[in-house]
């Protein structure tokens, strides 16, 4: 079972915390794909017959569980995701069919055919998060598009999305109704420049913003 030729994946952000991810391999690619899994709170284990110091460390420190010998046959029982990292054909050809008979999401690094899910290139600005991929086709394009998207959204726009998140808390705790009720609120505070005035270094509270940009509105009947 292969999905290179097939209709283009459906996008799509999963939770990983707490849930378990299996990375084969344990070289540097598998270090990075490591990194960023913990990242996003993944309990990660670990097999390969060698691994690099870092990833050693990691084991360690008690961040991951790792398993000093080759991917058997039974390693994936249990897991949401496996993300597989060597240089043998045959070790991720394995992975990918065990993965495929269990339904379990599996990525073989750089190798699209022995995929049913793919890892985009990632812009990330605490909560903001913006994925870009080319479904393997031209993995260069997806980093220049996301080193683009990154100049687009600075970083203060980390700040931005949380105080967006805070405002709505208070909206959604303080008027009352249907969602739609709520919509042009929210609209109205997106709308409002902010973060312009947070690009140029103000510091703005949640309360700020409703008091200058949805109390009005409400007060003023204007909903």
């Amino acid at each position: 079972m292969t999905y290179e030729g097939a209709k283009p994946p459906y996008p799509l952000f999963i939770h990983l915390d707490g849930e378990r991810v299996v990375v084969v391999g344990a070289g540097a690619v598998a270090q990075r794909k490591i990194e960023t899994l913990l990242e996003y709170g993944a309990r990660v284990t670990a097999i390969a017959p060698e691994a690099t110091e870092r990833i050693r460390s990691f084991a360690e420190a008690g961040d991951i569980a790792f398993i000093e010998r080759p991917y058997e046959e039974g390693d994936l029982e249990g897991a949401l995701l496996a993300v597989v990292a060597t240089s043998s054909q045959s070790v991720n050809e394995q992975v990918f069919e065990e993965a495929s008979r269990l339904h379990i999401l599996v990525n073989v690094v750089d190798v699209p055919p022995l995929c049913n899910c793919i890892v985009p290139s990632i812009m990330r600005r605490g909560q903001l998060q913006i994925a870009v991929s080319t479904v393997g086709a031209a993995p260069s394009v997806a980093r220049e598009i996301r080193r683009s998207l990154e100049s687009q959204f600075p970083a203060y726009w980390e700040d931005y999305i949380e105080l967006l998140g805070q405002v709505r808390a208070l909206v959604k705790q303080r008027v009352p109704g249907e969602a739609s009720v709520r919509t042009p609120l929210f609209e109205a505070v997106g709308s409002a420049g902010i973060e312009h005035r947070l690009a140029a270094g103000e510091k703005i509270t949640a309360q700020q913003v409703y008091d200058e940009v949805v109390a009005p509105l409400v007060e003023g009947g204007r909903l």
